[in-house]
């Protein structure tokens, strides 16, 4: 473990003195108070003239990734200056330290933020041990700040507090002999997220960093929809509340400490019109290729802060879109999994102790995998992987080549069917009137690729490999539903709090379709080209339908698949799924990637 610095020491004391005095429901109001108190003096430097230049390195929805992404999961797309487009390997955490200490060197001002999502949705090495590892890992490369995500709360408030404070985990205990997980050295943000009992932040609302008199202060929030997207349990108790307002009101509690320079850390983002890292989403003026929620959250956020380092969508930008008195502001997102790295110059005043906005330049950067190794990272990657291995390493299935899905070109991706048939063949087995499954895109969190990871051989599906595509412990639900329902359900993916950004359920096979997308809304579905099994759908009939239990709490905006009756609960999503591939595949019958041809779209 990296030595402790002394305002990490204070912070993590006082936060488990809190904790144990006053219990969780009531450390948030009290660790509310810790941020203006703590101080960042890591970086050392002389203290110059009336400005002076402070890097802000940042990254977004880790994700647990510590060892490099699979696939298409594991590149980002670079635009060259020949107007070509090229794929480069990127991500890890032995290479995103290297290049964050790199980065760095000569600069005596730098503090390192985060967007959230760093847990949750992690690949087996870090989701086997309920994120510990990545923890772990973000205190070695000296992280300084985070705001939570949406994925923060995939085990609910008391595990998020637990990634905070440390301790053992409550069920399954410490993972290493004569080791108790110590928690994150960096607070981890939450001024959006209140106990629905006290009405207090569940967690610091923001932090002030400090060195060398200069001060500006990191507000975390995550998006207000938390609820839709995660399991009723995860935010049982918790009440999320609107970013734009939150912001604004803790900017003028720092600014009346006065604290007159402030991040926003804000795990909500947007949709740029390029996928290539290096686009350039203010052209042909400022914020014009950019779109998505965090346009008109940024338009509505205060003036009194400086930038914004948001998250939630994986994708990359750096642009600048004016705040509400008209002045450009710097937004910026740093993709997924630790691919990239977003490097910020803020440009403090000491005389107005504010940033000066057209001072401020920004870009991202690969996390490039030929430069060499953090050695400390390789070394926590060893100790974990051996703790993993004898569950990782299980051969589970077979594949004859890439099943895309986390980098699907299309929305309706390879691996989601396959996962949808593989709970069809479940639900079948519990209830043999099961005529169709449903699977949410966002459960899909990474490809299966063909070409072996270790030593297991090419084609070769592990648990650990099956694991990272669903790592959730979703259970595969059954539930009638009339064909209205259906209907609806496929309309949603489209229409009402996705019509902004679909999203497209991966259908069993049988379900057929047609997407028109050059249409708005529910219109966007063809009604009567919906069918199962060739005959169209009958709304007044009753189908009996698969889908996680995400889905069937009405997850993702998909209220009508929350309608259902007569309930039953299968085995969990990744059991179905290895037991699919088990029984469908062998060394000499892989399974080949579906066609993906079971929704038309029009475009």
């Amino acid at each position: 473990m990296t030595p402790l610095t002394p305002h990490r020491t204070r912070r993590r004391a006082a936060s488990r003195i809190l904790a144990a005095a006053a219990g969780f429901a009531t450390v948030g109001a009290l660790v509310a108070a810790l941020p203006a108190n703590a101080t960042q003096d890591r970086h050392h430097g002389g203290k110059g003239g009336r400005t002076v230049d402070v890097q802000l390195l940042s990254f977004n929805d880790f994700h647990g990734n510590l060892e490099p992404p699979a696939g298409s999961s594991g590149q980002v797309t670079e635009n060259l200056p020949d107007g070509t487009t090229r794929k480069v390997d990127a991500g890890g955490v032995e290479y995103l330290a290297t290049s964050l200490r790199t980065a760095r060197k000569s600069h005596p001002y730098s503090v390192t933020a985060a967007a959230g999502d760093l847990i949750g949705a992690s690949p087996l090495l870090s989701g086997l041990f309920h994120d510990e590892p990545t923890v772990e890992a973000m205190n070695k490369l000296d992280l300084d700040v985070t705001s939570v995500g949406n994925h923060e709360f995939d085990e609910g408030a008391t595990e998020l507090a637990r990634m905070q404070n440390g301790g053992c985990h409550p069920k399954d205990g410490c993972f290493e002999d004569g080791k108790k997980f110590k928690g994150a050295d960096y607070p981890y943000l939450a001024a959006n997220v209140t106990n629905e009992k006290t009405g207090k932040p569940i967690l610091a609302p923001y932090w002030v960093w400090k060195h060398n008199g200069v001060k500006i202060g990191f507000i975390g929030v995550t998006l207000e929809g938390t609820p839709d997207i995660v399991s009723a349990d995860g935010v049982k108790g918790l009440k999320f509340h609107d970013e734009i307002e939150t912001v604004n009101k803790y900017a003028k509690i720092l600014d009346k400490q006065g604290v007159k320079s402030i991040v926003t850390l804000i795990h909500e983002g947007g949709v740029p019109a390029s996928g290539s890292y290096n686009y350039d989403c203010d052209s042909p003026s400022g914020g014009a290729g950019i779109s998505g929620p965090i346009v008109d959250i940024a338009k509505g956020i205060s003036p009194k802060v400086d930038a914004l380092v948001t998250g939630h969508t994986h994708n990359a930008y750096v642009c600048t879109i004016p705040d509400p008195s008209g002045k450009p502001r710097m937004v910026t997102s740093a993709s997924s999994y630790g691919k990239l790295y977003t490097d910020t110059t803020l440009t403090y005043d000491r005389r107005t102790k504010d940033i000066v906005r057209t001072s401020v330049k920004s870009a991202n950067h690969v996390v490039s995998r030929t430069q060499p190794k953090a050695a400390d990272m390789t070394a926590l990657i060893g100790r974990w992987n051996k703790l993993a291995a004898p569950v990782a390493n299980q051969p589970v299935g077979y594949i004859s080549a890439d099943i895309p899905g986390r980098g699907a070109a299309s929305p309706e991706e390879p691996l989601g069917d396959l996962i949808a048939d593989a709970q069809l063949a479940h639900a079948k087995t519990l209830d043999p009137k099961t005529s169709l499954a449903l699977m949410n895109p966002g459960g899909v969190r990474s490809d299966l690729v063909y070409k072996a990871s270790g030593s297991e051989g090419d084609g070769v599906v592990t648990y650990g490999e099956g694991f990272t595509v669903q790592p959730f412990s979703n259970t595969v639900n059954l539930a009638d539903l009339t064909g209205a329902q259906v209907i609806t359900a496929l309309q949603q993916q489209v229409s009402g709090s996705n019509e902004a950004s679909p999203k497209i359920l991966q259908p069993s096979a049988g379900l057929t379709y047609t997407l028109d997308m050059t249409k708005t809304g529910a219109a966007r579905v063809v009604v009567d080209s919906i069918r199962l099994n060739g005959a169209a759908i009958d709304p007044a009939a009753t189908y009996r339908v698969a889908m996680n239990s995400f889905l069937a709490g009405g997850g993702d905006g998909f209220a009508a698949l929350g309608q259902g009756k007569n309930p039953l609960v299968g085995s969990d999503d990744l059991k179905a799924f290895n037991d699919y591939l088990t029984a469908n595949s062998s060394a000499t019958s892989p399974i080949a990637p579906p066609k993906a041809d079971r929704i038309t779209i029009v475009k």
